[in-house]
């Protein structure tokens, strides 16, 4: 604490410094204007006396203004002090409010508080369990060679003993189950329509017949289309069921992050199937197909979770029973001679009768035998389903009577040694349990597997790496409804909080906002299907989830606008709710499902036109916020009246042709975590907004520009590099070559980052890349444009960019000039179009002189960091692996890390290199059931940002890399910001002019290192409404502390994952908590209590609270 004080001393003392020297640079820069004088200072002309007086007396009230500024930064810092003393970790926002300048926040530390306990998480090493396998490790050890393996064409030949079963009987529990994609070849209505009604119908009525029968379910989501269902969609709070497993046996590859998530949802086992043929052959070697999947960063074993890994090659019957599926394919009785599917074999199932029972029962159990041989017990669960099965009443008859008829034979002959019967998933689970842990079997424990199953390749050379960018339009939709989803929940629930405490509903629109709230998770929740995010269905399904998303993100700007508009009222009383005259609107319209969004025009006046800004971050935030404006002359004043640093520049009607109807005005705004601001724009002649400046280049060819109200420069035949520059960076660009080079200024160093473009081709072989394979025609070529491509400086008092103009993409490097996590990023952004292309994918390679040799890292889900190793035995496509939202290379001294703001895959080919692909179309269908290529592509708006960042600590080159990393906490902060951007809402010139208040909800900022995942109003048991209670989701990070954590901007500390609750919420209070499951359905022990949140690192927490 005593270093603390020490920094907030220095700190303080600094921002004195800074301002005297401001000062005495103003009155430095009048004796300047008076020496330049043509004729000295005794002949100064009429009128100049009086104008030094205005000046003389204006530098008089910036001198009082700064002393109150002082004063009121100075008592901030104690407040700061106080705050890191009590574990807030931020300044209280109730005292924020008082003095001279309430719209400003406290100016930040110049290094952030890290608390050192809070470094010792990610600094220390990883320890293998002794039964432990590392999937790094089983990487390094297999060839991935693939021989034939006879029946089991990806395995090995099984043989066994006729007694090994005498002292213990096999128990198998056949399994049916239907999976029913929701969305793929049809949508999800249509589905639900032609076939899945069906199966829930037969299923009420089918398994009523025979106590005996057994079925499971995992598509929730038509739970709710279903007549017959009493469930509710949500956080699994169903009326009958509390589901104890996980099914997934179509997701292409799979990651802990969904482990821990079913973990945290109070779920106790998963089965997972889609797993490259290699791993899945050496795990059936070693029989760990059975284990406990446990978190890299899981220094015990409180993640564990109990996994099935299916060993063969698909879900279906015949890859199911055991190792051969021309036997196993007899025993799909839906194949039937005279049905209309078949065995590909063509040998097909016999209807079982007393004549051929024994027969059938000595070949089904031999397959059930061998398949048994792979694992550690004698359970041993076997599927019974496929895509869309048991639709009709015929199926249920000839799978169930037949079935019934074998297990008769089998159960009523002891010296077969075997007890089958059907069940469901959570019956294998439960003997699989007592089996493996029964104290008399303590040599059966089942193995510890850490680490994640990408990339997954079902034969072959065909690894489903395409799917990782297919439709990347849609992922960053899917983003940005995920973003809304969340910034309006939040903004609902703290309002609906403080309409109940203030007792004044005013007309409210609670219940109407509720359920759009409602619509919106259940379209995000249905486009998370794999067949959905993953951009692998038919055009026409692509077109409905598209209107889905398009929709709800629509309805969450109107919710988001009406809880808003009562927050920011100083007159509560003053609200009114018209749902034909909205008192705020969204600045920006996405005309259709398939076309970006485009910003409004705000009509700017005389009058003054106030903004309302939305930080859905719980971090006290200051960032640069864009608007369009009807003009160039305009100023932007905070809600007191006081000017700020603002921008003006052009909008672009393509690469050299400004509008002269639209501009961007971009300003520096200070917003309080999860709060509101308000700013004020109006028109001005003099003294308003600074405006751009623009530099022209083309190499060899002319321009013909049409640009007003801005500076041009147009240089000919210049091949000098270009650059712009901030507080932190200096990026220089070559209109040549495309090079770009980036220094950081904290210590000076230079580090040469080439971005290039570059195409891949597909195979000239039978088997094409498609929506979800990815078969390259060897490495990636070079873009080369047709013509030299069209670059444009902008440089601004703001932010300043380089845009170069390409045939198929926009590229812009901006940098912003702010101090904090916005400036020390450089944002890319690409604007791709490739509609006129054939079987082309385009990628963004990063070429750095970082020595990262082979190894890399990528996100898993957003939640966790995967060190990924580039391995010369595997081909081109294996090596790409899904970046959810970020991925970087380091070396002993630096880490270079891309932040996305959208799902695509990603590789590192070459030691310090970095490559995403962007965009893909396909001409031709990959033979996985589509039925189409990828051709619908559309012009898809791709954001970046590119950190460079120092580490303190060097890498052991001669140790074995471990499968620990993290982000820093900067990485962290940058990419929630990237994320989740500041939301610009105008008052609607219809509106009256009511005085508005900023909103600052929360106490301070939370801890650095806890992001609140969700606030999330709980639906009313009464109707389908609000409840008074909500779920609060709080996830801490793992951070490493190795990287700087300097000039980040932030106004919060690390407290040990520690939140008093009495001083979470500035004017609420927590009535009760309660910690829960992720899903709301459990009560759980934890460190938590009424008075204290506590969170270990890497923990998603979930309480349920009521705000009073």
């Amino acid at each position: 604490m005593m270093k603390l004080s020490r920094q907030f001393t220095v700190f303080g003392s600094a921002i004195f410094c800074v301002v005297v020297f401001s000062l005495y640079l103003m009155l430095d820069h009048l004796q300047l204007d008076h020496t330049k004088s043509p004729n000295g200072g005794d002949r100064l002309q009429n009128g100049q006396l009086s104008i030094l007086q205005d000046k003389i007396d204006r530098l008089e009230r910036l001198l009082a203004e700064n002393n109150e500024i002082i004063a009121n930064i100075r008592d901030s810092v104690i407040n700061l002090k106080e705050s890191v003393k009590d574990g807030r970790g931020g300044p209280d926002s109730g005292n924020m409010s008082q003095g001279p300048y309430p719209d400003l926040l406290v100016s930040p530390p110049l290094v952030l508080p890290i608390d050192s306990q809070d470094c010792q998480f990610a600094a220390r090493q990883f320890s293998k369990p002794a039964d432990g396998v590392q999937l790094l490790d089983v990487y390094d050890l297999l060839t991935f060679d693939n021989p034939d393996g006879g029946v089991w064409k990806q395995g090995f030949d099984i043989t066994y003993q006729e007694n090994e079963w005498d002292s213990e009987p096999l128990q198998v529990y056949l399994v049916p189950h239907s999976h029913n994609d929701p969305g793929w070849l049809k949508t999800f209505d249509d589905y639900y329509r032609d076939q899945t009604q069906h199966i829930l119908n037969n299923m009420v009525v089918k398994l009523n017949e025979d106590s005996r029968r057994k079925m499971i379910w995992s598509e929730i989501s038509y739970f709710e289309l279903s007549v017959h269902a009493t469930f509710l969609i949500f956080g699994h709070v169903y009326t009958r069921v509390k589901p104890q497993t996980g099914w997934a046996v179509d997701p292409f590859g799979h990651s802990p992050t969904q482990a821990y998530l079913l973990k945290q949802a109070g779920l106790a086992n998963m089965l997972i199937q889609r797993v490259h043929y290699s791993i899945k052959k050496h795990f059936a070697s070693q029989k760990t197909l059975e284990f406990f999947w446990r978190q890299n960063w899981d220094p015990a074993s409180s993640t564990d979770m109990l996994c099935h890994m299916m060993p063969f090659y698909s879900y279906d019957v015949p890859h199911t029973c055991g190792p051969d599926p021309k036997v196993c394919c007899q025993f799909d009785f839906k194949r039937l001679p005279g049905g209309r599917v078949s065995c590909p074999w063509r040998i097909p199932p016999q209807p079982i009768t007393d004549v051929n029972v024994q027969q059938r029962v000595q070949m089904l159990l031999d397959q059930y035998r061998k398949k048994s041989k792979l694992f550690r017990t004698k359970v041993l669960m076997v599927p019974l389903g496929d895509d869309f099965r048991y639709t009709e009443a015929l199926e249920w008859d000839q799978q169930f009577q037949n079935y019934q008829k074998l297990f008769d034979y089998m159960n009523s002959h002891p010296e077969l040694h075997v007890k089958a019967q059907f069940g469901t998933i959570s019956d294998y689970f439960g003997a699989l349990r007592k089996s493996a842990m029964d104290p008399g079997h303590a040599s059966l424990s089942l193995p510890v597997v850490s680490g994640d199953f990408f990339t997954y390749a079902d034969r072959d050379d065909h690894y489903w790496s395409g799917y990782f960018t297919s439709r990347p339009f849609y992922k960053r939709l899917d983003r940005i409804l995920e973003s809304h989803l969340r910034g309006a929940e939040i903004l609902f629930s703290l309002a609906l909080a403080n309409i109940q405490r203030a007792g004044k509903p005013n007309g409210f629109p609670s219940v109407e906002s509720y359920r759009l709230l409602t619509e919106a998770r259940r379209n995000l929740g249905l486009f998370q299907h794999h067949d959905a995010i993953a951009g692998t269905g038919k055009e026409l399904v692509v077109i409905d989830y598209g209107t889905r998303l398009f929709h709800s993100i629509l309805n969450l700007k109107q919710v988001m606008v009406n809880s808003a508009h009562w927050l920011i009222l100083k007159d509560k009383n003053a609200y009114s709710h018209n749902p034909s005259k909205a008192f705020l609107q969204m600045d920006d319209v996405q005309p259709a499902q398939d076309a970006l969004p485009r910003k409004t025009v705000l009509k700017i006046s005389l009058q003054p036109r106030s903004v309302v800004i939305y930080n859905p971050t719980e971090q006290d935030r200051m960032s640069v916020v864009t608007v369009y404006v009807n003009t160039p002359h305009v100023r932007v004043d905070t809600s007191h009246s006081h000017p700020i640093p603002a921008q003006v520049s052009a909008v672009w009607d393509d690469a050299t042709t400004a509008s002269t109807e639209a501009f961007q005005l971009s300003f520096v705004v200070q917003v309080p975590a999860l709060g509101l601001g308000v700013y004020h724009l109006s028109k001005a002649e003099e003294g308003g907004a600074e405006t751009a400046q623009y530099l022209f280049l083309r190499q060899g060819g002319e321009l013909s520009l049409s640009v007003k109200h801005f500076t041009v420069n147009n240089p000919q035949d210049d091949t000098t590099p270009v650059s712009i520059h901030n507080p932190h960076l200096q990026v220089w660009s070559s209109a040549t070559t495309g090079l770009m080079e980036v220094k950081l200024k904290e210590d000076g160093s230079e580090h040469r980052i080439k971005v290039e473009f570059a195409w891949y081709g597909t195979t000239s072989s039978r088997d094409k890349s498609g929506a979800y394979l990815f078969l390259p025609d060897g490495e990636a070529k070079m873009y080369s444009p047709a013509q030299s491509p069209v670059i444009r400086v902008t440089k601004g008092s703001v932010f300043s960019e380089i845009t170069t103009t390409f045939d198929h993409v926009t590229h812009t490097l901006r940098l912003y000039n702010v101090q904090g996590v916005d400036g020390q990023a450089v944002e890319i952004c690409n604007s791709v179009d490739i509609r006129g292309e054939f079987n082309r994918e385009i990628a963004m390679r990063l070429t750095s002189d970082l020595d990262s040799k082979d190894r890399f890292f990528t996100d898993l889900n957003g939640f966790q960091i995967q060190p990924r190793r580039t391995m010369a035995k595997l081909p081109l496509q294996a090596n790409f692996y899904p970046m959810t939202s970020m991925a970087y290379l380091q070396d002993s001294g630096t880490r270079m890390t891309l932040l996305s703001a959208q799902s695509l895959g990603s590789a590192s080919l070459k030691s310090g290199q970095l490559e995403v692909i962007m965009d893909r179309r396909l001409n031709q269908d990959d033979n996985r059931g589509l039925g189409q290529g990828v051709l619908d592509n559309k012009v898809t708006s791709n954001s970046f940002r590119l950190l460079l960042e120092k580490r303190a600590k060097t890498d052991n080159e001669g140790e074995k890399p471990s499968p620990l990393s993290y982000p820093s906490m900067l990485s962290h902060v940058s990419s929630l910001y990237l994320n989740h951007p500041l939301i610009p809402m105008a008052v609607s010139t219809e509106a009256g002019s009511l005085s508005l208040t900023r909103f600052s909800p929360l106490a301070s900022s939370l801890p650095c290192d806890i992001h609140m995942v969700n606030l999330r109003t709980i639906q009313s048991k009464e109707g389908g409404g609000p409840s008074d209670e909500a779920a609060l989701i709080l996830h801490r990070k793992g951070f490493d502390c190795a990287l700087s954590n300097r000039n980040t901007g932030l106004l919060c500390a690390t407290t040990q994952g520690k939140i008093r609750t009495e001083k979470l919420f500035s004017n609420l209070r927590l009535g009760s908590i309660a910690a829960v499951s992720l899903t709301l359905m459990h009560q759980t022990e934890g460190g938590s209590s009424q008075e204290e949140i506590s969170l270990k690192p890497m923990e998603i927490s979930t309480f349920r609270v009521q705000l009073t």
